[in-house]
């Protein structure tokens, strides 16, 4: 630590606890304002955020949740602590949502603090841990002034022994963050700084719950619990410090069916008479408890849980090579999960929201989640043991441009996500690599995570085959090379994967159908899918790609994904909205339309959703547009009708009802009227975009950085630039277009250098393309990705 940031946080430290600064005041929180909402998100509130226990397979009696308001501030990145700070925030939802109360972006060059004060009470004999679900993405945690620890990953728990530095009475904790979301070198999945189409909102700093816990000198630190139901066992490994003996008993329905003593750090095998095995029709888990024991005397104990099932490759009685489940050829018919929420982004509202997910998507009639590049708290996949749910887990895929240092931290967040999941018998599949993204020794990956982990699959690169309406899009000469199993991804139409001896074959993801369900829509403007429909024709649509399903199985094909189970912001192609609110078709419908490949749905829990409305959208439209020109001027009518023409595809319409709306607002604009305005902005030529313009910092502050910039330039890429350049081959006239930018100022001149060189660049002109390149890196190359950035400076050298 620098001596000036020590000496700033126990300056900082002395006045708080000299009185002179007023920590969690209860009045302060609200959420902010958001385009759409859960259910849940109004059960919210500082004294309830996510009080379960947040460990469920290492679990104690003695903790405190911290959850919570904490102070927070944002500084820049050589900043030193804050003596004040900006505000509250609620943990552990992140700086970027509205429920956090703050909802505002973090960016590279800044730091975030976190502030609260602890109230401890140290024993002798007794460590205090700090445990930290998640914090987003590099973190140093500091107590009472002293640097007590830290963590850099931002998908991964980790936890700080802080008994040195405790203090009976109070204490004051203090966090820092660094947070560079996709411009780092750290797995940031699908978080970007400018989110679009794929891409969505970060989430920085803390992100999941966050607790103390008072353990003995020494303890049960964690275990490592593997099924073997060919034998009849569970292989169980105790952590704890060295010398100490162990005692375990499996309990089913509250009575003892299996016990084993041993010592910690050993393999131990315990036995189970005729065990009842897990799997999604019949998801029984065993509860478990350990004890630490010194002679008879009780050192440590915990509560846990476990399931006995086994996944494996066989062949089946036609010799075809397929995913078995216990020993049975079990077709994983599932759904890609990104695990977004419109109030909390990475964080679900309450953990009914996060269990709501899984019953939601076992009542549609799915058997399979694919965890979308993304690792969840711990609840989340109790709640998949408990319902019975297959998860295939990806790893969080690199920065996809490998800067330096990407690789290691890929490799060392794969390690602990490893570490974290391996008990948890939903998850049968570990799946390495996602479409290219960030690819790099996969041979060498996806033996060394068989190797970690020889007890479940490995998909080695799913989508290394990808094709978009039957058209190959990154053919690959070394697929699937020590996997499991071979994948393609193709869009929108199922197919199935190559045949390789040993390999089960698997179609990764596919679908991808857009439905736009108005008033629940996170963007009026898009309505982003790989194909459109109504949603009077969707379920004739998804049924007849689930009978193709039917055919692939019977031609090899062991699993399905489909894109997606829920909209998530900008995309629409959930089976449900965004806001968990509308099922796009009713649960009984879909249900039977999966039933010929899930014939283990066994108990469905019951989840509440309303059936879509499949009256034609543009229908809808019509009629509130005759209702305006009958007279109809309600600001809150204008709004919708203005978003109901966008999707119509009536850009007059969109633009006569936003200029109505637009003159009855009046600066200065709420966060509210900012974002309809982003909305609802079709062209330069708006009275919108004007308002764009004039409003950049206070849209950035509502919305996220460069939010209006983005907006921007690609209307001034749609209407001044597009036009003139149809084609590779054709010829524009730059200095025309430059002439008809440059009054947009920087928005104008970044979007001019930007389409000028990717032109020269497809065009392969290389004395060209140099002195803009050049220019367009020296003055916007930190906007770059750093992928295209690479492929623009080979072209230039």
């Amino acid at each position: 630590m620098r001596m000036q940031t020590r000496k700033q946080l126990l300056l900082a430290t002395a006045l708080l606890m000299a009185g002179s600064t007023s920590l969690q005041a209860q009045t302060a929180w609200k959420m902010k304002p958001v385009a759409i909402q859960s259910r849940w998100a109004k059960e919210v509130n500082p004294q309830n955020a996510l009080t379960a226990y947040p460990r469920p397979q290492l679990e104690r009696k003695d903790w405190q949740n911290l959850n919570g308001l904490w102070e927070y501030a944002i500084t820049t990145a050589d900043g030193a602590a804050p003596y004040n700070f900006d505000g509250q925030i609620l943990v552990p939802y992140p700086l970027e949502s509205a429920l956090s109360g703050v909802k505002k972006t973090l960016l590279p060059d800044q730091r975030l603090w976190y502030r609260r004060r602890l109230e401890l009470n140290p024993a002798a004999g007794e460590r205090t841990l700090l445990h930290f679900g998640a914090v987003d993405w590099q973190s140093k945690v500091y107590l009472n002034g002293k640097e007590v620890g830290g963590h850099t990953g931002g998908y991964t728990s980790f936890t700080v022994d802080v008994t040195d530095v405790a203090k009976k009475g109070e204490n004051i904790l203090v966090l820092k963050i660094y947070d560079p979301s996709d411009r780092g070198v750290g797995p940031s999945g699908k978080q970007v700084l400018n989110p679009a189409n794929i891409y969505y909102t970060p989430s920085s700093g803390i992100w999941q719950t966050v607790w103390l816990e008072k353990v003995p000198k020494d303890y049960i630190s964690g275990l490592n619990m593997t099924p073997d139901i060919d034998k009849g066992q569970l292989v169980l490994t105790v952590n704890a410090p060295a010398g100490y003996n162990v005692e375990a008993v499996a309990l089913k329905d509250g009575n003892a069916v299996g016990k084993i003593k041993g010592k910690s750090g050993a393999s131990l095998s315990l036995k189970l008479d005729n065990p009842s095995l897990w799997s999604p029709g019949n998801p029984f888990l065993y509860d478990l408890s350990v004890k630490l024991l010194k002679g008879n005397t009780v050192v440590d104990e915990v509560k846990s849980y476990f399931g006995m099932r086994k996944v494996s490759i066989a062949k089946d009685d036609k010799g075809v090579d397929r995913i078995f489940l216990n020993n049975k050829p079990y077709f994983n018919l599932g759904t890609l999960d990104q695990g977004f929420w419109p109030d909390g982004l990475y964080t679900a509202p309450t953990d009914e929201a996060l269990a709501f997910d899984i019953k939601a998507i076992k009542a549609m009639g799915f058997n399979t989640i694919r965890k979308h590049i993304k690792v969840e708290p711990d609840r989340w996949y109790y709640w998949a043991d408990k319902l019975g749910m297959l998860v295939w887990q990806d790893m969080v895929s690199p920065n996809h441009g490998l800067p330096e240092g990407a690789k290691a931290a890929f490799e060392q967040q794969c390690k602990e996500t490893l570490a974290q999941l391996h008990n948890y018998p939903c998850i049968t599949t570990w799946v390495l690599f996602n479409e290219k993204w960030g690819q790099f020794d996969q041979q060498r990956l996806t033996e060394w995570i068989k190797r970690s982990d020889p007890s479940r699959l490995i998909n080695g690169h799913s989508g290394e085959y990808l094709y978009v309406n039957e058209k190959l899009r990154s053919p690959s000469p070394n697929a699937y090379v020590s996997a499991d199993l071979t994948d393609v991804h193709s869009y929108p139409n199922p197919m199935n994967a190559i045949k390789m001896p040993g390999k089960a074959r698997v179609l990764g993801e596919f679908g991808g159908i857009g439905v736009f369900i108005p008033d629940h829509q996170w963007n009026m403007n898009t309505a982003w899918g790989y194909i459109q429909e109504k949603p009077g024709a969707l379920k004739s649509k998804y049924a007849i790609m689930n009978q193709h399903l039917q055919l692939l199985e019977k031609q090899g094909l062991s699993a399905s994904i489909y894109t997606q189970p829920f909209d998530v912001e900008g995309e629409q192609n959930g089976l449900l909205t965004y806001d968990r609110e509308v099922v796009k078709i009713p649960f009984a419908e879909i249900r039977k339309i999966h039933a010929p490949l899930n014939k283990d749905m066994g108990t469905l829990p019951a989840v509440a959703a309303a059936d879509a409305d499949v009256t034609e959208p543009s229908a809808i439209y019509s009629a509130m547009l005759q209702e305006y020109i009958d007279g109809k001027k309600e600001p809150e009518f204008l709004r919708k009708l203005a978003m109901m023409a966008v999707q119509a595809g009536d850009k007059d319409g969109a633009a006569m009802a936003g200029d109505d709306y637009f003159a009855l607002m009046k600066p200065p604009y709420s966060e509210d009227d900012l974002r309809y305005v982003m909305q609802v902005t079709g062209s330069t030529s708006d009275t919108g975009f004007a308002i764009i313009r004039d409003n950049m910092d206070a849209i950035d502050k509502a919305m996220g950085a460069r939010q209006s910039t983005v907006k921007m330039m690609n209307l001034i890429y749609q209407d001044l630039i597009a036009p003139s350049v149809p084609e590779t081959n054709a010829n524009p006239d730059w200095s025309a277009i430059y002439t008809a930018v440059k009054p947009y100022g920087a928005p104008g001149e970044e979007i001019y250098l930007r389409a000028r060189t990717i032109y020269l660049l497809n065009k392969q002109d290389k004395e060209g393309f140099k002195p803009v390149a050049r220019e367009y890196l020296d003055k916007y190359g930190q906007f770059v990705k750093l992928d295209e950035k690479k492929k623009i400076e080979a072209f230039m050298n």
